[in-house]
């Protein structure tokens, strides 16, 4: 004779849900401890200890990769080009994104198709995107200074890598034709969340659209905006792909990001140790950027 769910004990039932739960979250647990946590750790006992690439741990040499890692005539400049290009990057980003979602929001004819144009770069990997840039940009091989040359702008190639400034914002320019229709799509959800009886009564009551817009769009659209910021501000501090594919960290070593950094000291300087040191520097600065970004945000929210 099968008995029902509804016929067994309490304690039963209990136990039996509890086992149904940790079965489901069984395959999650196992993948986060592999593929998170025990890299986590082994990166710890790496920035504490001696280990070449090809020679294993050597035994503890704390602190002594931490002040290595410092000490290195890259690091400083490194930090102030990364936090120089995550400013960059998050002014121009979101502030694109911003005015493309705007745009868009409306049902209108031909807002699905500039939807779509506008996100389809993000579908691109952004390896493929800088390689793709790294063409365009060739003063040999690419359209552009081809192209500027015809129309007569410039008399010569232009070398859209060649200097720190033309380097920078070059790569600037490829970041934000690769995300802004991405982060353009996050903040558009957050425009269509905002009740339209809302800008509704705000016209009937005479409000302008600056006035809209700084008093109804902003405020409702803080979590989209929150959630943006924090993308963007994360994803432009460990930048490294698109920089090791169009620049190689130059010219003259100009371009060299902190993910860069770590990439020259355990692949080229053989050096997991101060590698794992500089990996650990990030990811306290980056737990800190995001626990004082969460905590501005919950006191805008209670004022």
């Amino acid at each position: 004779m099968q008995v029902k769910a509804a016929d067994r004990p309490p304690a039963r039932r209990w136990t039996s849900r509890k086992a149904q739960g940790l079965a489901y979250a069984a395959p999650t647990a196992v993948f986060v401890t592999v593929f998170f946590l025990l890299p986590l750790l082994l990166v710890g006992q790496m920035s504490l200890s001696d280990w070449p690439l090809l020679a294993g741990d050597r035994g503890v040499n704390a602190p002594e990769n931490f002040t290595d890692a410092i000490d290195s005539t890259l690091f400083w400049p490194a930090v102030r080009f990364t936090l120089l290009y995550t400013v960059i990057v998050t002014v121009v980003l979101l502030g694109l994104a911003l005015l493309l979602a705007l745009l868009v929001q409306e049902f209108r004819p031909g807002a699905g198709f500039f939807r779509t144009v506008y996100f389809l770069p993000s579908a691109l990997g952004l390896a493929s995107a800088s390689l793709l840039f790294w063409g365009l940009y060739s003063p040999t091989t690419g359209p552009l200074s081809s192209i500027l040359e015809t129309l007569g702008l410039v008399d010569e190639p232009v070398s859209f890598l060649g200097t720190p400034t033309s380097a920078l914002l070059s790569t600037v320019f490829l970041i934000v034709w690769k995300f802004a229709g991405f982060y353009m799509l996050i903040l558009l959800v957050g425009l269509q969340r905002i009740p339209h009886e809302v800008f509704e009564a705000a016209r009937m009551d005479g409000a302008s659209r600056g006035q809209i817009f700084r008093s109804i769009t902003l405020p409702l659209l803080r979590p989209s905006l929150a959630l943006t910021l924090l993308l963007c501000v994360t994803g432009s501090l460990l930048a490294f792909d698109q920089f090791f594919v169009l620049t190689k960290g130059g010219p003259d070593n100009s371009t060299v990001t902190v993910v860069q950094l770590i990439y020259r000291e355990a692949f080229q300087r053989m050096n997991l140790g101060t590698a794992a040191a500089l990996s650990a520097i990030v990811l306290g600065v980056l737990l800190l950027l995001n626990a004082l970004q969460f905590r501005g945000l919950r006191r805008a929210d209670e004022s």
